[in-house]
């Protein structure tokens, strides 16, 4: 039930500063002050889960270096701990997420999804990946059932690869 109400919240909280557009103000009446906005509540974010000592993620493909034709297979390596589809609560668990031209997010709230953060909520160890020509990073981090990466972090190295078509 924790779980349920923290996302809820966080949903709220994350949706509400999307970057929506404000709207107008209305102008107060001559002689009367504006009223100030209320700020947004205080989310308490729930602790890290813990990964074990020795827990790891890397690339199976694509190696560091590589020169691809897009699109590509990326597959996922993992040792150490299990996965389990997003949502679903283990202990030392979790499911992938692939950083593409990106650095690391915050490491106390869930991964955003977007075109740089493939989430594989699912608990899939590969992909198919279609990228621009050109050079591009690929990093691997593991997140909870909430997204959240664990604590320490379990993450690849970055690799680089050249995209010719």
């Amino acid at each position: 039930m924790k779980n349920n109400v923290f996302a809820l919240l966080l949903t709220a909280t994350l949706l509400g500063s999307c970057g929506s557009p404000e709207p107008p103000e209305a102008a107060a009446p001559e002689g009367a002050s504006a009223a100030q906005p209320a700020p947004p509540a205080e989310v308490a974010l729930p602790p890290r889960k813990p990964s074990p000592e020795g827990a790891r993620v890397w690339f199976v493909t694509p190696g560091d270096s590589a020169v691809l034709t897009s699109p590509f297979v990326v597959e996922f390596g993992l040792e150490g701990m299990g996965l389990l589809p997003a949502g679903e609560i283990g202990e030392h668990t979790g499911h992938h997420h692939l950083l593409v031209d990106t650095g690391l997010p915050r490491m106390d709230l869930p991964i955003i999804t977007d075109d740089n953060h493939m989430h594989f909520g699912l608990a899939q160890t590969s992909v198919e990946v279609s990228l621009a020509p050109g050079s591009h990073t690929l990093q691997l981090l593991l997140g909870d059932d909430l997204h959240i990466p664990h604590e320490p972090p379990v993450m690849s190295e970055v690799i680089t690869v050249e995209v010719t078509e």
